[in-house]
């Protein structure tokens, strides 16, 4: 209640005094006019937390960064006096350096937005020693000025971190790994995790484990890059994720062995596959059919219960396929169903209802093959005997026109 109060009263404060306060871009206007006003120099920081603000107990500076964050940095009035609990200035010099600095690296209004709300004291920081670097390093090892931009907007944490003693020393790291530039924007575009956290803490003994268990660089590579995340975790929970894939099975040196390792990283993936586990349950698949899927492609045990249930309702109740037959290839699970499984089912049950084909054929010789190749195979050879195959195909004529 009492920060609700506090709240209301500097926002009340402040719309008081709103109107007679020009833009910053007239400071003499400016001063003069908080000269007339002389609110009490009591600080925000200084209140009791059981205290509502009394009014006019805003600082000298607290107007101008007020408006300010909101003329400059696009923000909302309730944004701007939050935010100016975190920040305070008197002048709009060092902010605009800020601001145009960022608006050259291609920052959008949006974006600006919200990386000053999140970490408002990068408006005060120097930008040719302390920005400039950083944002001309990570565009010297391959992000895009959109990539860049959409990044740090995201989280801007990386910015207010040594480039000398954290990024540097972990780009190093990683291009020891990873062995490219373009594999390092990869791995800090899934996450800026990646270059957040001293790698000698976990991502170095991490990756030491997996190559000790037999794992190839190769698939070191496609984990760090792909999920790094799963490479994050304390080492002690990886080291035991690593082997209960292997007890599970998996070949170390093949990728599907990564692949399990991230479908079972960590708290919420792990909810996540035992989740899947008892959709597939209801289903009518065993434990067996499930650890057969699992070891063929890990990432069906990530799979959203939506998907899941939607993909399986149409092969089994609209296609009459086997349910444990998707047990033996779960990648058709992850084909859309909208654009994939359903046209070429349907142009496979018109062949099929017109004895063109014979029904031995199995949704992998359906659903796999690249789109040239099923459009050649079960389309175009058939155009004379179905001349409608194709509508049928890209949804413009219904089965049951035929």
């Amino acid at each position: 209640m009492a920060g609700t109060q506090n709240f209301q009263t500097l926002r009340m404060d402040y719309l008081s005094i709103s109107s007679a306060l020009s833009f910053y871009r007239k400071p003499a206007q400016l001063k003069g006019t908080l000269a007339k006003l002389k609110p009490p120099l009591v600080s925000l920081q200084d209140e009791t937390p059981l205290k509502p603000i009394v009014p006019k107990t805003t600082s000298k500076q607290r107007p101008f960064t007020v408006t300010y964050l909101i003329n400059s940095c696009g923000l909302s009035l309730e944004s701007a006096i939050s935010v100016s609990d975190k920040v305070q200035f008197q002048s709009p010099e060092r902010p605009d350096s800020v601001l145009t600095l960022l608006r050259n690296y291609g920052f959008s209004k949006t974006q600006i937005s919200n990386l000053i709300r999140k970490r408002p004291m990068l408006l005060l920081s120097h930008p040719e020693n302390t920005l400039f670097p950083k944002l001309e390093f990570f565009q010297s090892i391959g992000l895009s000025s959109n990539e860049l931009a959409r990044t740090l907007s995201s989280d801007p944490t990386l910015l207010t971190r040594s480039l000398e003693n954290q990024i540097m020393p972990t780009y190093d790291f990683l291009k020891s790994v990873l062995l490219s530039d373009e594999k390092i924007v990869a791995a800090l575009k899934r996450t800026t995790w990646v270059f957040l956290e001293d790698p000698s803490k976990n991502l170095m003994p991490n990756v030491t484990y997996l190559r000790e268990s037999g794992v190839p660089q190769s698939c070191v590579s496609l984990l760090l890059t792909h999920f790094p995340e799963a490479v994050m975790q304390k080492h002690e929970p990886f080291v035991e994720t690593v082997r209960e894939v292997k007890e599970m099975g998996f070949d170390p040196k093949k990728s599907t062995f990564v692949l399990a390792v991230h479908a079972l990283s960590g708290k919420g993936n792990k909810s996540i596959w035992e989740r899947c586990y008892e959709v597939y349950k209801r289903w009518g698949w065993s434990n067996d059919d499930i650890l057969s899927a699992f070891r063929k492609h890990p990432h069906s045990m990530m799979l959203s219960e939506k998907k899941i249930m939607k993909s399986m309702g149409y092969f089994v109740n609209e296609m009459g396929w086997a349910s444990r037959a998707i047990a033996e290839c779960p990648v058709v699970l992850f084909f859309s169903l909208e654009k994939r499984i359903i046209p070429r089912c349907s142009v496979f049950q018109v062949l099929l209802s017109k004895g063109l084909i014979k029904e031995g054929f199995s949704l992998t010789t359906v659903l796999l093959p690249v789109e040239k190749r099923f459009l050649e195979r079960f389309v175009m050879r058939y155009q004379e005997e179905v001349p409608e195959l194709l509508s049928v195909y890209q949804g413009k004529v219904k089965l049951e026109g035929l």
